[in-house]
């Protein structure tokens, strides 16, 4: 607010004091000039009535020469003030158009609503720094789960694009730089109702300075930040960053994983891949043989640990092996967009290449080359540009890798669902052939597309049906609130992954489990049958018929007619 007032001040300063005097002097002269009553004698006016006729004046509005008729004097006086006071509007005016065109206003103005509009915030929300390829997608999947969400990001067109993008919920959002702890504070760090932060900017610097702004202003806040450096990494640690998201390590570690355990792999891309996609298809890197990696920057660095750590050789391909680091040894000189490259590479000995380099047109020819001297390769491809989606698409690349989808997925997992992270940690401990079974059982049971991925908890909001049950002493279990309000004989289109009670959690209950209030249940499943087992965890009716088949007549018509 202190600058706006200030801007005003500022550039009005001149054109107020300008009308300030011109009222002075016509006022004054109006008082002054001497004016002829119809008997001959003169009169003055009064400094009242000269106040008034001048502002009428001014305005144009024109009531006529009052109180008296005017001499040619004083008409001559006025026909000077009418046109001194319209110079003088027109300058304010002027002024003023200027004033609101004005970007530093504009911005002022901007920052002044945004801040008014995140202290009115009542629910829960997060904070994203960032709007980038990351921020919009975890944005939007935020918003599309009913999670309110606040913006920052210095790029002023990023954050119009919010208007133009139709997402379900009105987003606040200030062009503004994250690493000034005002923009923060202004944007909810402190607010009571500011769930968490998260920085996703493209830049290390600036998520670090977020994690320690909003650790050392609101240190009981959860804190995501994205980062590719590890001494970045290992420096927002130190600050209590609760979770730190690099995309190279992350895709390593799910190369990792497709290759140790494939159908634990698939598991991950179904679950927390986005609602209502295709489930992809299962993939299978090779393991026996070498591999090409081309590109040693941060991604290939991870690409080449990871390969090492399983016990797979891998051969480099890096042009500027000066600005990368000297890859290790055997590497090879080059791009990787040219055959001889690859061929000296060893492609036709490989059963592998992972083309990541950070130009999506190096990568695009790197695929293009290599499915030519080699049409059977299992090809990784690093896609950097979501706009160059459909391109690469095209070439059919085994396995994708987008550091902003996989931060954005991460971070969605971690946010809306939690439990779903604490799922996939617990399925880290089961064998390759538990996922392969439950992979079927998922499939069988869910169709073609990414499921519906909810956590529900039985309190008095979300199962109050369940809770009046369990108050009267009766047993309620899992598999009696999962069958169809419809028809008990049918089971609904979903199935429970986890229950989590009072800090234990219990992976795949089966049907005889016993429900206890507080649980917290992370569901999968058809959209429809969220609907169903919502009305079996709220309605009496609907519990009773699912657990012992008796129908309760509901309404007073019914229950009169069921007492005959």
């Amino acid at each position: 607010m202190n600058n706006i007032v200030f801007l005003v001040m500022r550039r009005m300063r001149a054109p107020l004091l300008t009308l300030l005097a011109v009222y002075a002097v016509t006022v004054l002269g109006m008082t002054l000039v001497p004016g002829r009553l119809p008997d001959g004698s003169t009169w003055y006016m009064d400094f009242f009535h000269a106040f008034y006729f001048v502002s009428f004046m001014s305005t144009t509005i024109g009531f006529g020469e009052i109180p008296h008729e005017f001499s040619d004097a004083q008409r001559l006086w006025v026909t000077f003030s009418i046109y001194v006071t319209v110079i003088a509007w027109l300058y304010a005016i002027g002024t003023i158009i200027s004033l609101l065109q004005d970007r530093t206003f504009q911005r002022a103005v901007a920052e002044r609503l945004f801040a008014r509009r995140v202290r009115r915030l009542r629910e829960p929300f997060y904070l994203i720094c960032g709007y980038g390829q990351t921020g919009q997608t975890l944005t939007r999947a935020l918003v599309e789960r009913g999670h309110h969400v606040v913006v920052l990001d210095r790029d002023e067109e990023r954050i119009a694009m919010i208007q133009l993008q139709e997402l379900p919920d009105y987003v606040p959002a200030l062009a503004a730089d994250a690493r000034r702890p005002l923009f923060l504070q202004e944007a909810g760090l402190q607010h009571p109702r500011c769930a968490g932060v998260v920085a996703v900017t493209n830049v290390n610097e600036t998520n670090l300075m977020v994690a320690i702004a909003s650790k050392l202003l609101h240190p009981e806040i959860q804190v995501i930040c994205r980062a590719d450096s590890r001494d970045v990494e290992a420096n927002m640690a130190s600050f209590g960053t609760d979770e730190i998201v690099d995309p190279f390590e992350t895709f390593a570690r799910h190369l990792g994983l497709a290759l140790d355990r494939p159908c634990l792999y698939l598991l991950q891309r179904w679950l927390g891949g986005e609602h209502g996609a295709l489930l992809e298809e299962p993939v299978y890197p090779p393991r026996d043989g070498h591999w090409l990696v081309c590109g040693y920057g941060r991604f290939g660095k991870a690409m080449v640990e990871k390969l090492e750590e399983l016990g797979i050789h891998s051969t480099v391909v890096e042009s500027r092996p000066d600005l990368t680091g000297e890859p290790p040894e055997g590497y090879v000189l080059g791009r990787g967009t040219e055959a001889e490259t690859l061929v000296q590479a060893g492609i036709h000995d490989a059963v592998g290449l992972i083309a990541g380099t950070d130009d999506d047109a190096n990568n695009l020819s790197i695929v293009m080359t290599a499915r030519e001297l080699r049409p059977d390769l299992f090809v990784i491809q690093r896609q950097n540009r979501s706009e160059n989606g459909e391109l690469v698409a095209a070439v059919r690349a085994n396995m994708v890798m987008h550091p902003s989808a996989i931060i954005a997925e991460r971070i969605r997992v971690q946010l809306g669902t939690p439990l779903l992270a604490a799922f996939f940690a617990r399925a880290m401990h089961e064998e390759n052939a538990w996922a392969c079974e439950l992979a079927s059982r998922l499939s069988a049971l869910l169709g073609e597309h990414v499921p519906l991925v909810c956590e529900l908890t039985l309190d008095e909001e979300h199962a109050t049906a369940v809770l009046r049950a369990l108050a009267a002493g009766e047993t309620v279990t899992l598999g009696e609130v999962l069958r169809d309000p419809w028809d008990r004989r049918r089971g609904l289109r979903c199935m429970v992954l986890l229950v989590a009670r009072a800090g234990q959690h219990h992976l795949l209950p089966d049907e005889d489990f016993p429900l206890q209030a507080g649980d917290r249940l992370l569901v999968t499943g058809r959209d429809a049958a969220f609907t169903r087992l919502a009305w079996n965890l709220n309605h009496d009716a609907a519990l009773e018929y699912v657990r012992t088949g008796r129908a309760i007549p509901q309404g007073w018509i019914w229950r009169r007619l069921a007492g005959r």
